[in-house]
């Protein structure tokens, strides 16, 4: 079993080929690849966690699409005072799927 923990959109995601995840939003649009960071790699008993040897190590992902987040309503409040404040927020995501994991010479 051959998967790989990635940094993506400033959260670490466990994935192995063909896994879609969703990070922050990337700037390659559709149908682009891009490479994503490895922080971890495991190949079967192997594990490989140094800096040196995963510079070898190369994740590569396909971007699906882009997308907006849930709506998160913010709604502040102070009592007695006739102070409230509603404010909305959107996440820009991107949905991707990792195409392949290889280790180099």
């Amino acid at each position: 079993m051959v998967y790989a923990v990635v940094r993506a959109g400033g959260r670490q995601e466990k994935v192995e080929v063909g896994s879609i995840i969703t990070v922050d939003r990337l700037a390659p649009s559709k149908d682009s690849t891009v490479n994503l960071t490895p922080v971890l790699y495991v190949d079967g008993d192997t594990i490989t966690h140094d800096q040196k040897a995963l510079e070898k190590v190369t994740v590569t992902a396909e971007v699906l699409e882009n997308l907006r987040g849930p709506k998160i309503t913010i709604h502040k409040f102070k009592n007695k005072t006739g102070y409230h404040k509603r404010q909305g927020h959107r996440s820009e995501l991107t949905r991707i799927k990792v195409t392949g994991i290889s280790r180099g010479k």
